[in-house]
């Protein structure tokens, strides 16, 4: 609490609010009587700064005083005012003439001999220079975002969708507001940690959002950066180190401004429909630092998601005589979406830098971003003395609009009327995807899973039900508990079973939760998963594959979870099991194949259609514990819960698996490690992101285990494919388990558009190219122990691997590939993947 405290109040002080100060405030016009939207006007010799909003209005909170107000905008000349503030509002109303760039007589046409190429080559001289000059700073930062429609067709406004947008049936209006005042703090290279104080919302974000300081940290002096959210390609800086490859440079003129001579030059891609901007840079002349830039990306060129063209500026000012950094950076946005037009800007102005903040040795802890509790109960009256750019007119409305709309919809009769409309059961829609049950009083819910998910087939059950309900309570302090009851019955075997679990999150900040589940179930002797029900089902009644086998388990499990220190996980469990063999019983099919039969649910029989025992009925108590170590594992800190970014490093997990035996009548003796070292998604430069999956594991003690004991891997049996790194397109689900040594290793690079976006037409799909390797090797062993009589034999595998090719939108995908044993190809052909597995 008294953190929070101090941090409020220098967020008030950093952006010079007491109750002393007096209104500076304006309107800034060009020659023309136009607004000139978004200009920055700061105080010179300072870092307190702010905007003009659309309509070109400014203001200032200043203590009394007389002060150099620089106005200053791309295009027009830069404008200074002494103004002197007394005990009473100020209104400056300022007018900003065309900047006219001189054009030298020697400046060139375009090529590498234009003059604006070698002014670049000097600044990509100082580039890393200037990238590390600060070692770290903090700052307040107020960011604002609005998202509005300009039109839409008025068909499709019919039917309550103007009212869900919360705009009027003209089709125009302000889709979605926001605004932030943070703290941010910034330690060279990649240090960062933010405190957000306050935040305000209005409507509904229909695109995509930047609410932190964070989201708006752009920095041209790296050779590239990723903007999130609107393409999977990191696009290249004009100021890169390897710029002169993709870019051509045309000086446009000079200009002098506060003393400098300022170089305005024009950004020309090389080549379309690559990683590049568009656009003008200016650069101070002799510093050789960026003193603006203006650039712009566009759908048609940069295959960008989401918008048509997406305009970056941002502007920079002297914090100290050798320091530039930036007072305000501006995302523009505009696109058509179905006929809804929209546009849009997120901005962010930082004041009062502090280059040597003197940060604690622990105080970049992992936490990245902290939302204060009260971050969203400010009052109006704190956003009107505390926000640097004022409101529109339409802002102005649009807020109070939906703030009378919020009172409404936050009364309890209406919010009980939603949660009752919510609850509706509507029979075909709960069918396909299951039916939830919310109460906001008791904070509970229960969910019944989809009817597809329910009735299933296959040859050990054949027709069967699985119904599962899902029981959740929540608590004020973040903790919930859950109940999770499931039955089972074959209509073929005629066994029944039934089981159900529990979780206790106890811990949520440190993801603390205890674990427990008795009953009994059919399991896969594939623990790590093979096919669901509803793909087997299929396959088994279409094609007569009965690709899944299944065992009879009586067991009790408990767990503990917890993270012991940031990035580290510890996960342990104990269980015990009676464990059966199931044999087939059911043989039905839709069309008949008569080259095919089903085989055996023993998959190691031989020959593989004829049932024979796999292993005896046994007992086992088996403890496993894991260990998942997140590099630099970083985090958002809201006040409902603790949100964790993804890594940018890989992970490192160890395993151990024991066997006991000896305890409550166990048969198993065996000890099993392993280590996984594994990434999802690593950034490469400008050629997209890699995946990989490396996993060794071997049996340090093998006296007595069964073929679920065994290492099993994921493999795949079918058309449909699990796209997650570490599994295989192509790899029977039983043949490699092994109770020896294994090694196995998956990478993937997604080369996000680069290579498709060459290619007329195909360029318009958007497709992203996939390319990946998967490869598993093991210690030869000869047979299976886990039948004391009539021993089946394993046959010696050489080692295998696979390669692929394929596409991606979104979550389709489809691969083509190869697979090998040894020098041998043993199958090829397509996977695909539509968002189900």
């Amino acid at each position: 609490m008294r953190r929070s405290f101090l941090l409020i109040v220098l967020i008030i002080t950093a952006f010079q609010v007491s109750a002393q100060n007096y209104r500076l405030y304006g309107n800034i016009t060009d020659t023309d009587g136009k607004p000139v939207s978004f200009a920055s006007v700061y105080i010179r010799n300072s870092t307190y700064g702010s905007t003009a909003n659309e309509d070109g209005d400014y203001e200032f909170k200043l203590k009394p005083g007389t002060y150099t107000v620089v106005y200053r905008s791309v295009g027009y000349l830069e404008h200074l005012e002494k103004i002197t503030i007394t005990n009473h509002n100020e209104q400056h109303n300022i007018r900003l003439g065309n900047e006219p760039f001189a054009l030298q007589a020697e400046a060139g046409s375009g090529n590498e001999a234009d003059p604006g190429a070698d002014i670049i080559r000097k600044v990509i001289a100082k580039r890393e220079g200037y990238l590390n000059q600060v070692p770290g700073y903090s700052c307040a930062v107020y960011v604002k975002g609005v998202q509005r429609l300009v039109s839409a067709p008025k068909k499709l406004l019919e039917h309550g969708v103007a009212k869900a947008l919360q705009i009027d049936t003209t089709g125009k209006g302000i889709l979605y507001q926001s605004e932030s005042i943070s703290q941010y703090n910034f330690e060279n290279p990649d240090k960062v940690r933010e405190f957000m104080t306050s935040s305000k919302t209005a409507g509904q974000n229909t695109a995509f959002s930047y609410n932190k300081a964070s989201d708006l940290q752009v920095n041209f002096y790296k050779n590239s950066f990723n903007i999130q959210g609107l393409s999977a390609r990191a696009f290249v800086s004009p100021f890169a180190d390897n710029a002169l490859n993709f870019y051509d440079y045309k000086l446009l003129g000079t200009s002098i401004k506060s003393g400098r001579r300022i170089d305005k030059i024009q950004v020309i891609p090389k080549h379309e429909h690559q990683a590049v901007y568009q656009g003008n840079v200016y650069v101070i002349d002799g510093d050789w630092r960026i003193y603006s830039v203006d650039l712009f990306l566009t759908k048609k060129s940069n295959d960008i998601n989401f918008v048509d063209t997406l305009q970056i500026t941002q502007q920079y000012i002297p914090i100290t005589d050798t320091v530039w950094l930036p007072i305000a950076t501006r995302f523009n946005f505009q696109g058509d979406v179905f006929g809804f037009k929209f546009k849009g800007y997120y901005l962010a102005i930082y004041n009062n830098y502090n280059l040597n903040p003197q940060f604690k040795k622990d105080f970049f802890n992992g936490e990245v971003l902290r939302v204060e509790s009260q971050a969203n109960q400010s009052k109006n009256s704190y956003w009107v003395s505390n926000r640097p750019v004022p409101l529109t007119d339409l802002e102005s409305s649009d807020y109070k609009r939906k703030d009378s709309l919020g009172a409404i919809q936050n009364t309890p009769r209406y919010l009980d009327s939603v949660n009752k409309a919510q609850n509706y059961f509507f029979t075909l829609s709960n069918l396909i995807y299951g039916y939830q049950y919310y109460n906001r009083h008791t904070r509970e819910s229960f969910y019944t899973y989809p009817f597809y998910q329910t009735l299933f087939y296959n040859t050990v059950e054949g027709y069967g039900i699985n119904l599962k309900v899902n029981y959740i309570k929540g608590f004020d302090n973040g903790q919930s508990f859950s109940l999770s009851p499931a039955i089972r019955y074959g209509f073929s075997n005629k066994k029944f079973s039934a089981n159900i679990g529990g979780t206790y999150t106890y811990d949520p900040a440190h993801q603390g939760v205890f674990m427990g589940r008795f009953g009994s179930d059919i399991l896969d002797l594939n623990n790590v998963g093979t096919r669901t029900l509803v793909f087997n089902t299929l396959s088994s009644l279409l094609s007569e594959n009965n690709y899944v086998k299944l065992y009879r388990t009586r067991f009790g499990i408990a767990g503990w979870q917890r993270e012991l220190a940031n990035g580290v996980l510890l996960n342990t469990t104990l269980s015990y099991a009676d464990r059966q063999q199931l044999y087939n019983t059911s043989f039905n099919h839709i069309k008949d194949f008569p080259d095919k039969h089903y085989t055996a649910n023993n998959p190691l029989a031989a020959p593989p259609t004829v049932e024979s025992p796999l292993f005896p009925t046994n007992q086992a108590l088996t403890f496993k514990a894991s260990v998942t170590f997140t590099l630099r594992q970083q985090y958002i800190t809201r006040p409902d819960g603790k949100y964790y970014e993804p890594s940018v490093f890989p992970k490192i997990r160890l395993n151990y698996r024991k066997g006991i035996d000896g305890i409550l009548g166990s048969d198993v003796n065996y000890d099993f490690g392993s280590v996984d070292v594994f990434a999802d998604r690593l950034k490469v430069g400008l050629v997209g992101y890699s995946a990989f999956k490396v996993t060794a594991g071997t049996f340090f003690n093998h006296r007595s285990l069964y073929f679920m004991d065994y290492n099993h891997f994921l493999g795949n049996q079918g058309t449909t494919f699990n796209p997650t790194i570490g599994n295989f397109h192509f790899l029977d689900f039983y043949d490699y388990s092994t109770d020896r040594s294994f090694l196995e290793a998956h990478y993937e690079h997604n080369f996000a558009g680069n290579l498709l976006s060459k290619v007329p037409y195909l360029r318009r799909l958007k497709l992203e190219e996939v390319i990946g390797v998967n490869y598993l090797t093991q210690a030869q062993h000869s047979n299976y122990s886990g039948v004391t009589n009539n021993a089946l034999i394993q046959g010696v595998k050489s080692n295998y691997s696979e390669f692929y090719i394929g596409v991606q939108r979104f979550i389709f995908r489809i691969d083509y590939g190869f697979a090998f044993e040894g020098s041998r190809r043993i199958t090829q052909g397509f996977r695909i993947f539509y968002g189900l597995r």
